[in-house]
């Protein structure tokens, strides 16, 4: 379902626009019809009042709490059950200054990201602009959301007209500040190309880029299937996108031990981003048994993170949501698919690559 598609319903009713934005104002914020002073019989044609119990029934069908994984960081990994009976995940984020969520967009993954548990299973189907914003629906019903972040399961820029779809309206009846809705890609041309349209537009969102290394031919074997332009044409877009809509890029950099932190990767960030409109976020991968990877030390990170500081880079070193609940972007899908819940069991993983240590790894030509 797609947002187009309640309006469309709400319209052959007989309700006017005024009355499409209250009710879909009131899903999206997990309120009751009878929240504000006039009830629903003193503003709301009848046949859309009719209609008002068998409609969400439908919008809270979109997505049901399937399980929920609190962990002791404060964060909460919730896996979420869909009409048809698949499953994708979102995160509520560690309590901080803002209360976010992340968002999935797809069931599963095209871009096969070789650390990534949703890669494993490739791309089952698309969410429709509707049931992206069911998540965040639901995600209210359980504590207060303020961000959104679209860092979840899919690639936001493989499909593109429902998640911008559920950015305007998250943006406009959702009450969610433009700077806090984060667009994440892997770097698809396509993506760059609507955002710049869009940063004209009554919504701007904000703008995640999943780096992860400055090595192209590095970049090319942890990311298969993303597009084939190198890193520094890849910030290049970026930083003409942040500078255009006002909000810093948030340059995402999951750190793998002896494949992306080494010193050879420190001296390509500081050529990558020096003088650009970013944070680097600085990620340890989360752990996933079977995988052909390590999580870095704090120590390392950290180290990472004070050196890349000294030299201008703005960076941040976050703490990977989850950790004590195995709670890697996959993960809990991969587990309910088998019928396994019982944390520590990994379904399946990739056995293909075998990446060098950083030192080892040639530098990409040019």
């Amino acid at each position: 379902m797609r947002i187009v598609d309640i309006q469309q319903r709400l319209q052959a009713l007989g309700a006017k626009p005024v009355h499409q934005q209250r009710v879909l104002r009131h899903w999206v914020h997990a309120l009751p019809h009878t929240q504000n002073k006039r009830q629903p019989e003193h503003w709301l044609p009848r046949a859309v009042r009719d209609d008002l119990p068998a409609l969400d029934a439908d919008l809270a069908a979109l997505a049901r709490l399937h399980s929920r994984h609190p962990a002791g960081d404060g964060s909460e990994r919730l896996l979420l059950a869909l009409a048809d009976g698949q499953t994708v995940e979102a995160v509520l984020l560690q309590p901080g200054k803002v209360a976010g969520l992340c968002v999935s967009s797809q069931v599963g993954c095209a871009v096969g990201c070789q650390f990534c548990m949703t890669g494993v299973g490739g791309l089952l189907r698309q969410l429709g602009s509707a049931e992206i914003v069911a998540q965040v629906a639901l995600a209210r019903g359980l504590r207060p959301v303020h961000k959104v972040v679209f860092m979840g399961m899919g690639e936001p820029a493989h499909n593109l007209d429902n998640v911008m779809e559920a950015i305007t309206l998250l943006g406009t009846v959702g009450q969610i500040g433009h700077k806090n809705l984060v667009f994440s890609t892997v770097g698809d041309p396509r993506a760059f190309a609507h955002l710049q349209a869009l940063g004209k537009g009554d919504v701007r969102p904000a703008l995640a880029l999943s780096l992860h290394t400055s090595d192209a031919a590095l970049r090319e074997r942890l990311l298969p299937r993303a597009p084939r332009l190198s890193p520094a044409a890849l910030v290049d877009q970026a930083d003409a996108y942040a500078r255009a809509s006002g909000y810093p890029v948030q340059y995402q950099w999951t750190l793998l031990a002896g494949v992306n932190d080494g010193d050879d990767e420190l001296a390509g960030i500081e050529r990558l981003l020096a003088g650009r409109f970013g944070v680097l976020n600085l990620i340890p991968w989360n752990t996933v048994d079977g995988m052909p990877f390590q999580r870095p030390s704090w120590e390392r990170a950290a180290a990472m993170a004070r050196h890349l500081h000294r030299r201008g880079i703005l960076t941040k070193l976050r703490h990977s949501a989850g950790q004590d609940v195995e709670g890697g972007c996959g993960q809990l899908r991969a587990r309910a698919a088998t019928g396994v819940v019982a944390d520590g069991v990994v379904v399946a993983a990739p056995t293909s690559l075998r990446i060098k240590p950083a030192a080892e790894t040639p530098a990409a030509a040019g």
